[in-house]
C-alpha cells in the first residue's frame, strides 16, 4: 500500500458493530492493483453528523450497514433504483460533494440465488424487517419468487415489507417448509446473539437450502446445522464479498476479477 499522502482518496464503512471484513477487503485490492485509497471502519452514535464529515471531508466512498441502512436516505442527494425502490442504503459515493446512495446487497443476493440456482418455485421464509431484508425480499421478488413469508416480530415493518411484494407477513415461525430459510437478523453474529440459532431445527431439517447473511462469523449456528444436515447453503461470507466488489468498482472505477474477489474475501477472514 501507498505511504499515506495528501492525494489519497479515504473510504469508510458506518456499522453499529465494526469488523475488521470491509477493511482488510479494500485495502488487499487497493493494495494488490496499487491505488492510492485507504479503508477504514467507524461506528457513530451522530449518523447526521458523520454524513456531514464524508461531504465535508471530501471521503470517497461510505458503506452503511445496520442500523444505518435507513437513517442515511434523506441525508444524500441522489438515491439510484436499487436503493430508491426499498428504501435501504448501503453504499454512498461522493463526487465532489454530492451523494450518490445505491443498494449493493441487493444485487448481491440476487446474483447469489441465480448462481446457487434456487428454484423459484420454492416457498420461502425471511426472519427480519429491516433495512437488509428489504434488499433480501426484493431481490427474491426479482429473481421470480411467488411463495414468500415474512417472519417479523415488528408488525408494522413486517406487514408493509410483505405487502409491497404481494407477500405474507407473520409473527413467529410457521410449520417447517421443504423451501428455502433467511436469517437477515442478528442472530447468531457476533456478540450476544452468536449462539442463537435463527430458526429452530426443525425449520432446519426440512428446509432446502439455508441462507444466512450475518457475514461474522461466515460459520453461524445457523449455517453449521444447516451443514450437519446436508442442507445447501448460501453463507453471509458469500454476500459481502459480491457486495463489497460492487462498491470497490463504485469508489475506484476499477473493475475486478471473480479471482480478485475471492483472494479478497479470503484475506479479510484470516
Amino acid at each position: 500500500m501507498p505511504i499515506l499522502n495528501k492525494d489519497m482518496s479515504l473510504c469508510i464503512s458506518l456499522s453499529g458493530r465494526p469488523s475488521n471484513l470491509g477493511t482488510r477487503f479494500h485495502n488487499y485490492l487497493y493494495d494488490e492493483l496499487g491505488l492510492n485509497f485507504i479503508y477504514k471502519a467507524f461506528t457513530t452514535d451522530d449518523i447526521e453528523g458523520a454524513i456531514r464529515g464524508v461531504r465535508a471531508l471530501g471521503i470517497r466512498g461510505c458503506s452503511v450497514s445496520m442500523p444505518f441502512k435507513e437513517a442515511v436516505i434523506p441525508l444524500v442527494d441522489d438515491l439510484e433504483e436499487s436503493a430508491a425502490a426499498i428504501e435501504s442504503v448501503n453504499t454512498i459515493v461522493n463526487d465532489d460533494g454530492r451523494l450518490t446512495a445505491s443498494n449493493t446487497d441487493y444485487e448481491a443476493v440476487a446474483q447469489l440465488l441465480a448462481e446457487h440456482a434456487v428454484d423459484p418455485a420454492l416457498p420461502v421464509l425471511v426472519r427480519g424487517s429491516g433495512g437488509m431484508a428489504k434488499a433480501v425480499v426484493a431481490a427474491f421478488h426479482g429473481s421470480g419468487f411467488d411463495d414468500v413469508t415474512v417472519v417479523a416480530r415488528n408488525r408494522e415493518a413486517g406487514t408493509a415489507l410483505a405487502s409491497t411484494y404481494g407477500y405474507r407477513w407473520v409473527e413467529s415461525d410457521p410449520a417447517p417448509v421443504e423451501g428455502v430459510i433467511v436469517n437477515v437478523t442478528p442472530l447468531g453474529m457476533d456478540g450476544p446473539d452468536a449462539q442463537t440459532l435463527a430458526f429452530g431445527q426443525a425449520q432446519v431439517d426440512a428446509a432446502h437450502t439455508v441462507f444466512d447473511v450475518v457475514a461474522f462469523p461466515a460459520e453461524t449456528p445457523l449455517i453449521v446445522a444447516a451443514r450437519a444436515a446436508g442442507t445447501p447453503v448460501i453463507t453471509g461470507a458469500e454476500v459481502i464479498a459480491l457486495q463489497a466488489a460492487r462498491q470497490f468498482e463504485r469508489y475506484t472505477g476499477v473493475a475486478i476479477t471473480p479471482e480478485q474477489v475471492a483472494r479478497a474475501s479470503a484475506f479479510s477472514r484470516e
